[in-house]
C-alpha cells in the first residue's frame, strides 16, 4: 500500500519538539483493536510495538474492555490515592492468588505512582533507606527511566545528558557478554568490592534488567543472573530486578527472572501490569524491607482504580491456568525460526538476532540500516522501532495475544523491508 503522510500542522506548531515516535510513524491514528491500528485515512497497521510493551494483551482487549466499561458504568471509584477501594482489594487478592502464591514469592506490594520510573525511584530510595548507603550499581546499556534517580542508573549517554545536572551515586558494571566472554563474569566487580583502595563505595543495591529492551534486546544468561544474585548475597547488597518492560509475561513466565530460579529483593513492574495501557506501576519487595514510614513515598495518581480493574481482569483471563506462558514460548519459537532464515539471507548484510519469549531484536552493522528497515516497514504497514545505544537494532515487541497468522504476516513484512533496504545506509 502507499501511505501519504498527513498534514500534521497542530502537532508541528503546538506540540514540543521532544516528541519522537510520531516522527517515525507519520500518521494520525484513530482506533485500534488487537494487534492492529487504523489511521484516520483508513490505512491498517500491524503492531509489533505494543505500546513499548505496555499492551501485552493487544489494543482494546475485549475481556479487559468489558470489565472497565462495567466498572465505569456503575460509577466505580476512578481516583483513590492510597485509599482502600473494592477495585484495589480485588487486584491485590488476585495478584496474590494468581501470581505471588503459586511462585512462593512473599513480596509486599507498593503502589509508587503511575509510571515505570516511579517504581524505580521507589526501589532505589527503599534500598538506600534499608542499607544506609548511597551507591547503586547498574549495567552498561541499561535503561531504567527518565527521572533523575532512574537516569543515574541508565547507560544511554543521550538520555543522561538531558538531565542537565550531574547524575550521582550510580556506578556502571559490564552487562553479560559486554566483554565478549574474554573476562570471567563479575571479576572486575568483585575485585572492586574486595579492594579497600578501589574507590567504590559499598553499594546499597544492584539494579538489572534480565533482557535490556531499550539497550538493544541484550539477553542475560541464566548463569550470569544466578551469579549476580550470589554476588549480591555475599556482599550484602540488595538485588533489584527491573521487570517493567520484560515482566507480565513478555519473556514467557510472568516474571522474567523465573527462568533463572532467583528471588530478587525488589522487583519493579509497570507497562503491561494494567493490561490495557492504563498508567500503573508496582514496587514489590521482601517483607523485611518494608521500613517505610506512612506517607514517606507517595503520589497523587498511585491509586488508578480503572487500572486495578483491567489488571485484575488480565490476571484472571490470562494467568490463572498457565497457558499464557506456553503460548508465548511457542510464539517465540516462531519468531526465532523466521529470524534465523532472515539473518541467513545476503540482504541481511551480517545482521544478527537475539531475544527471549516475544521480545526480539535484529542488529545491523550500522544504525542507518536499522532505521531504514523501520521506515520501510511502516510504509508496508508494520510498526517496529529501533533500540540500542546507536539505534542499530530493530526491536520486535508484538502483543502476546497475537495470532500465529498475524505474527507470520508481520515477519514477512519485516523480511521484505530488510530486502528492500539492502543498499540503504
Amino acid at each position: 500500500m502507499t501511505i501519504t503522510p498527513p498534514a500534521l500542522s497542530v502537532f508541528e506548531t503546538l506540540e514540543s519538539e521532544v516528541r519522537s515516535y510520531c516522527r517515525g510513524w507519520p500518521a494520525v491514528f484513530d482506533r485500534a483493536q488487537g494487534s492492529h491500528l487504523y489511521d484516520e485515512d483508513g490505512h491498517t497497521y500491524l503492531d509489533f510495538f505494543a505500546g513499548a510493551g505496555a499492551l501485552n494483551y493487544g489494543h482494546n482487549n475485549p475481556v479487559l474492555k468489558r470489565a472497565l466499561l462495567d466498572y465505569l458504568e456503575r460509577d466505580g471509584i476512578t481516583h483513590g490515592l492510597d485509599m482502600g477501594t473494592t477495585a484495589k482489594r480485588a487486584f491485590l487478592e488476585t495478584f496474590q492468588n494468581v501470581v505471588l502464591r503459586p511462585r512462593d514469592l512473599p513480596y509486599k506490594v507498593m503502589f509508587p505512582g503511575p509510571t515505570g520510573t516511579n517504581a524505580v525511584e521507589a526501589a532505589l530510595k527503599l534500598a538506600r533507606k534499608v542499607k544506609g548507603r548511597e551507591s547503586i550499581v547498574s549495567f552498561t546499556n541499561a535503561f531504567h527511566g527518565m527521572s533523575l534517580g532512574s537516569l543515574a542508573v541508565t547507560g544511554n549517554a543521550f538520555k543522561r545528558a538531558g538531565a542537565g545536572i550531574p547524575l550521582v551515586h550510580g556506578t556502571p558494571m559490564p552487562f553479560d557478554n559486554y566483554l565478549d566472554g574474554q573476562v570471567p563474569d563479575f571479576l572486575w566487580f568483585e575485585r572492586l568490592l574486595q579492594d579497600s583502595g578501589s574507590g567504590l563505595n559499598h553499594p546499597a543495591a544492584v539494579i538489572v534488567e534480565t533482557v535490556q529492551g531499550e539497550g538493544g534486546i541484550n539477553v542475560a544468561r541464566v548463569e550470569w543472573l544466578r551469579a549476580l544474585a550470589d554476588v549480591c548475597r555475599r556482599h550484602d547488597m540488595l538485588l533489584i530486578v527491573d521487570d517493567i518492560q520484560m515482566g507480565c509475561g513478555r519473556t514467557g513466565p510472568f516474571f522474567s527472572f523465573e527462568e533463572a530460579g532467583i528471588v530478587p529483593d525488589i522487583v519493579t513492574l509497570s507497562k503491561s501490569i494494567s493490561g490495557y495501557g492504563l498508567p500503573m506501576s508496582l514496587t514489590l519487595f521482601k517483607p523485611e524491607l518494608d521500613v517505610w514510614e506512612p506517607g514517606e513515598h507517595n503520589g497523587t495518581f498511585r491509586g488508578n482504580n480503572p487500572a486495578f480493574v483491567t489488571a485484575t481482569a488480565a490476571l484472571d483471563a490470562y494467568w490463572a491456568d498457565g497457558q499464557m506462558e506456553k503460548q508465548t514460548l511457542a510464539r517465540g519459537e516462531q519468531i526465532e525460526s523466521a529470524l534465523v532464515a532472515l539473518c541467513a539471507e545476503p540482504s541481511a548484510s551480517g545482521a544478527v538476532y537475539r531475544g527471549r519469549g516475544v521480545a526480539w531484536g535484529v542488529e545491523f552493522p550500522d544504525a542507518g540500516r536499522a532505521a531504514a528497515v523501520c521506515r520501510r516497514a511502516f510504509a508496508l504497514g508494520l510498526l517496529v522501532e529501533t533500540s540500542g545505544p546507536e539505534g542499530a537494532v530493530v526491536k520486535l515487541l508484538p502483543a502476546l495475544t497475537i495470532s500465529p497468522d498475524g505474527l507470520e504476516e508481520g515477519l514477512r513484512i519485516l523480511a521484505r523491508a530488510v530486502r528492500e533496504t539492502a543498499h540503504a545506509g
